[in-house]
């Protein structure tokens, strides 16, 4: 027995496994709903302690050992925001990001006010990716009709236009024919030489 099979150094690497793109969405948002978090309750502690040296004069901040999280989601509302995360499209992703970092940098909101302020980011996002599945449905129907409009019209005028049959006469058909031209109508005015 040789030992190489016993530290498996032959065996080619495993490979990632391929995980679903929703699942990266929900895990992604929820991992940023986490952190939001804890910055959230960093800045509040700094707003107490700023507020507690304020009022006696004295900073015990260097004092005060904190613990590492202390407010931590429900967990039915933890999975009432993963099934809301689940309906976000993965292009839509960075934008939701963006636009919670954009609402909580606006409104500084206390811990517990975080996982609100996201849910309504959420529903913002479902809601405008609603709204364009929507507009795509009618752009499609839209589209449908009038292909078929379109193709009617088209046959109608190519049946009545015929290239090669036509009552207005041109000066070349008079000059095949041999034949002196008729006096034009046209809008340009008509010279001959004189003979």
């Amino acid at each position: 027995m040789s030992l190489a099979s016993w530290f498996r150094w032959n065996e080619p690497p495993n490979r990632i496994s391929q995980r679903n793109p929703t699942e990266m969405v929900v895990e992604t948002l929820m991992m940023e709903l986490s952190w939001q978090t804890k910055q959230a309750e960093k800045q509040q502690r700094e707003r107490e302690n700023e507020y507690r040296k304020i009022k006696t004069g004295v900073d015990y901040g260097w004092l005060v050992s904190y613990p590492k999280q202390s407010y931590d989601i429900s967990p039915g509302e933890r999975l009432q925001l993963e099934d809301m995360c689940t309906k976000i499209h993965p292009s839509y992703c960075g934008p939701v990001i963006l636009r919670f970092r954009q609402l909580i940098a606006e409104y500084e909101p206390e811990v517990q006010e975080v996982s609100r302020l996201f849910r309504s980011v959420l529903q913002e996002a479902a809601e405008k990716i609603k709204e364009e599945e929507e507009a795509k449905k009618l752009a499609r129907q839209w589209n449908t009709k009038n292909k078929s409009s379109l193709s009617l019209t088209t046959f109608k005028s190519r049946s009545r236009i015929s290239p090669f049959i036509s009552d207005i006469k041109t000066i070349s058909e008079d000059v095949e024919r041999g034949t002196q031209p008729t006096r034009r109508v046209w809008s340009m005015p008509e010279f001959r030489n004189a003979k």
